[in-house]
């Protein structure tokens, strides 16, 4: 008799569901549950893996649950993926999207950090909005073991469908090769806004996941566009960055990922970074004479935020816009780390404002004070005024603010 075993259980799992499920020839459907919450929720437990049995076909099975928790968009995919094991069946059962979830994205915004989550720990996924990262990966790649991947690209179109994750950009990590390209027919038809391609090396790669996503865009219905965001972490990938960076006008983002180039290399990653200067600088030339932002990889203590933000801050000093973190407390840090400081916007009202004068005096040379300023350093002081008013660090009328005081 052939069995499948799909989810988690034990002492630290929660909000998950362990799934036994043998199909048997006859008599009838036999359930077995063990949960904390038994009492309250048991028959509603029982209730829904009997409707999902049903809706597959399922007429005949012995099925042991051990409950930790779990949602209802838990249990149905766990079901799912454990009839999908034993059957084959193409058949999908899909919870209700939820209104929170059918906003949009879009090329400019602000990309400063992004939360990975195992697509694999469905306990990961549910507050993972409230922490107010700018987007949220769910990723089927690295964090998930090779054997519950396909239970996981379930778990990740059910969260997108059923989790609120606040605004949150929402992103999904695909696998390498013809897996990644399954992961997209999975995900692509519920509102995903990015796409991350791993292990990048080259524009061909990017031009074959556009095009499944568009062919999957063109079958499902819908015409959001979908974002591309190539992490690039091998030798071979830093001397293609600026090819992958143009392969498609869907890439809007350029990350790196140091663990595995500093592997690729033979070299330990260090805090420093001295073995990937030349990789990071290659990164952020690429993307910004492409004309899209460059990420930075994830920094991996996430008990040390002094060495964190000293992270950032170089970073944002290479001309990095933003980068992963691996748990909730690196959020703010990162954030404040990218966000102007009172000294880059005061600089910057400055120089607009000299600028503003000078056109409006016809003319052809802005000056601040005794210093000539340049149209690129205008242009960069217009960005940080942006991105001021974006952050509500200054008000969208600060010009008659400071006429004011």
């Amino acid at each position: 008799m052939k069995q499948a075993i799909t989810g988690n259980a034990g002492p630290r799992v929660r909000s998950d569901i362990e799934v036994t499920l043998e199909i048997t020839g006859s008599g009838g459907v036999e359930l077995s549950l063990k949960s904390k919450v038994k009492s309250m929720y048991g028959k509603a437990i029982e209730k829904q893996c009997l409707e999902l049995l049903d809706f597959f076909g399922v007429h005949n099975a012995k099925l042991s649950v051990i409950d930790s928790g779990a949602l209802p968009f838990v249990i149905a995919a766990r079901v799912e993926a454990a009839i999908k094991a034993l059957t084959g069946t193409d058949a999908s059962f899909l919870p209700g999207m939820i209104a929170e979830n059918t906003y949009h994205t879009a090329r400019e915004r602000f990309r400063f950090s992004r939360l990975y989550l195992p697509g694999n720990n469905p306990g990961m996924f549910l507050n993972a909005g409230l922490h107010s990262p700018d987007g949220v990966i769910l990723d089927l790649e690295d964090s998930v073991a090779p054997d519950r991947k396909d239970e996981a690209r379930i778990l990740v179109r059910n969260a997108l469908r059923a989790v609120n994750f606040y605004g949150a950009e929402r992103m999904v990590r695909i696998n390498q090769g013809e897996r990644g390209l399954i992961d997209l027919e999975s995900v692509i038809p519920h509102n995903v806004h990015m796409i991350l391609v791993p292990k990048c090396e080259d524009a061909v790669t990017l031009r074959a996941v556009d095009a499944a996503i568009a062919s999957i865009k063109k079958r499902e219905g819908g015409d959001e566009t979908v974002f591309l965001m190539p992490i690039i972490e091998s030798a071979r990938g830093i001397e293609k960055a600026y090819d992958i960076a143009t392969a498609t006008p869907n890439v809007v983002a350029l990350a790196i990922g140091l663990e595995d180039y500093t592997a690729d290399l033979g070299v330990q990653r260090t805090k420093e970074g001295t073995e990937s200067l030349y990789a990071r600088n290659r990164i952020v030339v690429a993307a910004k004479a492409a004309g899209i932002q460059a990420i930075d990889s994830v920094f991996s203590d996430v008990a040390d935020m002094e060495g964190l933000l000293n992270n950032v801050l170089s970073a944002k000093a290479m001309g990095f816009e933003g980068m992963g973190c691996i748990h909730p407390r690196q959020i703010a840090v990162i954030r404040k780390g990218f966000s102007p400081t009172n000294e880059e916007t005061d600089k910057a009202k400055k120089i607009v404002i000299a600028y503003r004068d000078a056109l409006a005096n016809g003319l052809g040379v802005v000056a601040l004070g005794s210093k000539m300023i340049d149209p690129p350093v205008v242009a960069r002081a217009v960005k940080t005024i942006d991105l001021a008013v974006r952050l509500g660090i200054i008000s969208e009328n600060w010009i008659e603010d400071e006429g004011k005081e």
